[in-house]
């Protein structure tokens, strides 16, 4: 890599980190640090919600599904778009009430106010598990973008230097930083892929007849994809906008209900057609690029690792200053989910977990626990291969635990908390045991099916029983 795009991308880091101290001086109480003081206006809100979701991490995933689907790999975020509009209408409302009454700073405290300490406590617990793990995805998306494209730098280093600059940034800044970045970091993400990367790699490849040729037919069609994998994606997407703590967080942050759902109709476009099809189309390249021998200085197998393909295809047809500018377009990205998945997991512990959210010093804690929660993200990054496949393996876990509790928050006006907590660690308990153990009980169906099979059915039988 080019000296050029080093200072490049030393600047944009350092302009990242600058932010983060600037907030650090700025946040006064934990209802600056977890959810912005509750007054950010709905661009930011969805700018900040789509760059939070899709991430580096679906970045890098999108790049591989083109890579080894095409065009069809798009629908994985069509649930997003699904997911974002459903819970604008059914979710937001009740939510946004709820938080202006009691000044939730989390999910489960949604769910405290419907059920019982008890099931916030479980559900900070899953929450937190989920998290985790999502947050050791961007961090492993982050090394594979940096070891890929900087020269002699090997995974592991690259894990540990993304995982340092992540925690850091996020420990000094809490949410309001997080949230701002964020729309500059999409806008930096966005711009980049379309205006450089998407005309500069398909000019480079020979244009669309070399493409053609050189993918399979199916490639360049939607209906490349099996109804098993559309159902799993689509169990795996569309609940974690109910669930995911995150974007409660930017609810609670929303100036009011009108406010949300207008951040949740921006993020829903963005992720589909958007995103959805720059990703997978820049894939697609990358899979010519391999195909014609373009990465033969880069891959000495027949065979590579397909979310490498992005980052490859960028180091080889990009002019020295371009891969400066989308190496810190795609890190925005990393860095836009990373930073929110640590806030989430720093506040179920601080305030679901352990209740210390009322303290003098709250804010001093929840940056230890941020720390603390950085460093053990670090070490699964260290030992997990793939990005696209812990992203939607914590998913799975935290839909199949938390998504019939707070369904059945939202529509019963008497929700039963023995049957949550049935419902939660039966529902979780499942889909984690068939993901460490990687049983299949049926080809093809993800663990996510039976996870949700058996929170439904244990929520219906208790809530029967004690009813």
């Amino acid at each position: 890599m080019h000296i050029v795009d080093v200072i490049i991308f030393v600047i944009y880091i350092i302009a990242m980190l600058s932010v983060g101290v600037y907030f650090f001086y700025r946040n006064k109480s934990t209802d600056d640090y977890y959810v912005g003081g509750r007054k950010i206006k709905p661009l930011h809100v969805g700018l900040s919600v789509v760059a939070t979701d899709v991430g580096g991490g679906f970045s890098i995933g999108l790049g591989g599904l083109g890579f080894v689907m095409g065009l069809s790999g798009s629908w994985l975020l069509f649930t997003g778009l699904v997911g974002a509009w459903l819970s604008a209408v059914l979710l937001i409302p009740a939510v946004v009430n709820q938080s202006k009454k009691q000044k939730l700073l989390t999910f489960p405290q949604f769910l405290e106010s419907r059920y019982s300490k008890n099931v916030a406590f479980i559900a900070g617990i899953l929450s937190a598990i989920g998290y985790l793990g999502f947050t050791s995805s961007q961090i492993l998306a982050g090394a594979k973008l940096a070891s890929a494209t900087i020269d002699h730098l090997n995974l592991s280093t690259a894990v540990l230097a993304m995982g340092a600059i992540v925690v850091v940034y996020t420990v000094l800044g809490g949410l309001k930083a997080v949230i701002y970045t964020d729309t500059v970091q999409w806008i930096i993400l966005m711009s980049g892929l379309i205006f450089v990367g998407l005309p500069v790699s398909y000019t480079a490849v020979g244009g669309f007849d070399v493409i053609q040729k050189h993918l399979p037919e199916q490639f360049l069609s939607l209906g490349n994809v099996s109804w098993k994998q559309l159902l799993n994606w689509a169990l795996s997407i569309i609940p974690i906008w109910f669930i995911g703590m995150t974007l409660y967080q930017r609810i609670y942050a929303s100036r009011d209900e009108s406010s949300a759902k207008k951040a949740w109709f921006i993020a829903g476009i963005f992720e589909y057609p958007i995103m959805a099809f720059t990703g997978v189309v820049l894939g697609m390249i990358a899979r010519v690029a391999f195909e014609t021998s373009m990465f033969s200085e880069l891959v000495s197998t027949q065979t590579m690792d397909e979310e490498l393909g992005i980052p490859f295809l960028l180091k080889t047809v990009l002019p020295v200053g371009l891969l400066g500018v989308m190496l810190a377009a795609y890190f925005s990205a990393i860095m836009s989910t990373a930073d929110s998945c640590l806030m989430a997991v720093s506040g179920n512990i601080l305030t679901d977990i352990f209740n210390l959210h009322h303290r003098e010093n709250a804010i001093r804690i929840s940056q230890i626990l941020t720390m603390v929660v950085g460093v053990l993200a670090v070490l699964i990054a260290l030992k997990m291969p793939n990005v696209l496949e812990l992203m939607l393996h914590s998913y799975a876990f935290m839909v199949s635990g938390m998504l019939i509790p707070v369904l059945a928050a939202l529509i019963q006006k008497k929700p039963s908390a023995t049957a949550a907590v049935a419902s939660m660690i039966g529902g979780g308990g499942v889909s984690l045991y068939l993901i460490i153990t990687n049983v299949e009980i049926i080809p093809g169906i993800d663990p996510i099916v039976y996870g949700l099979s058996v929170s439904v059915f244990l929520y219906i039988l208790v809530n029967k029983i004690f009813n």
